[in-house]
């Protein structure tokens, strides 16, 4: 009752011994799932805040653009299991790398296009139609993996809710953002001029939550999957460069297709596994965090690389 009272006490088994509470406590004892699917919801009701159709009508007017995007992003699994099998990887860290591969560009794309004077409607458009396709993407490709992979360890997924999860916490915030861009486009722009500017630190502190929580897993493993992610990354750019030449794609597009390849929505990785509905294991978002923090540094580092030559 004392502890239920004052909030900040909690009452050990031996008797008349109180310890605070200290934030460092707090954060990795919470659930983090509270945190993640909250700042999920809202990267996809900012990316539904900028799409109109147009965004989804580009791929009949720029068809090699769009497919050699899109293609970069779904095949990006196939890379993960390469790798995860080339570096003999845990199950559940196989799992986890395969799963950040499954995802969809993140919304800080359309920025780094941008900064690297990039095509922007391209970006916009594929981050739209990669967020569409991989809600029906994802969970099969997981079913495949977790049925070959997962059964060693006894890790079963469930494909139902996934697919609502994904329903609920993706496809409806974008397209509420997407009505209220429709009907009331002065307040849809004002909305996202103020959410897009929270979509990086928020993604920075779902990072930081989560190398808290598990921060002694990620630590005794930190060579191989820092090593697994960077060769993830920078093997998916190398096969968009190539999916660029192939379609003979002009600089601006090229530019835009490497990015959103590399960077992928790292929060929905986080968020499935965390969930109490799907995995519900911290571990399987591990991958995701060293992604997460792995995609703006080579990232930031090409973006730059591009500036300076003009």
């Amino acid at each position: 009752m004392l502890y239920s009272l004052l909030g900040i006490y909690k009452i050990s088994k031996i008797p008349c011994l109180f310890v605070p509470l200290h934030p460092f406590f707090m954060v990795t004892h919470m659930n983090s799932i509270l945190i993640v699917l909250p700042i999920l919801t809202l990267l996809m009701f900012c990316l539904g805040l900028t799409l109109e159709a147009k965004d989804f009508l580009l791929v009949f007017k720029r068809v090699k653009a769009v497919l050699g995007g899109l293609a970069g992003q779904l095949l990006m699994p196939v890379i993960a299991l390469a790798v995860a099998w080339m570096m003999h990887l845990d199950p559940i860290f196989t799992i986890g790398l395969v799963l950040i591969a499954c995802c969809p560009g993140g919304s800080s794309s359309n920025i780094f296009s941008m900064l690297a004077k990039g095509d922007v409607a391209l970006s916009v458009s594929l981050t739209a139609l990669s967020s569409i396709i991989t809600l029906f993407t994802i969970p099969l490709i997981m079913q495949l993996v977790t049925d070959t992979v997962g059964q060693q360890v006894g890790i079963q997924l469930p494909i139902k809710n996934l697919l609502m999860q994904n329903l609920v916490t993706m496809l409806l915030p974008i397209v509420i953002g997407i009505i209220i861009k429709h009907y009331k486009p002065l307040l849809a722009a004002r909305m996202a001029q103020v959410l897009s500017k929270l979509a990086f630190p928020a993604l920075m502190l779902l990072a930081g939550i989560f190398f808290l929580q598990h921060k002694e897993t990620i630590v005794a493993n930190f060579s191989v999957l820092g090593l697994a992610v960077t060769t993830l990354l920078l093997a998916a750019i190398a096969f968009a460069a190539v999916l660029c030449y192939i379609f003979m794609l002009h600089t601006k597009e090229r530019r835009t297709i490497i990015i959103e390849v590399g960077m992928q929505n790292a929060a929905q990785a986080i968020a499935i596994a965390s969930s109490p509905f799907v995995f519900n294991d911290g571990r399987f978002a591990i991958p995701a965090i060293l992604y997460a923090l792995m995609m703006n540094v080579v990232l930031l580092t090409y973006v730059a690389i591009v500036k300076l030559k003009g």
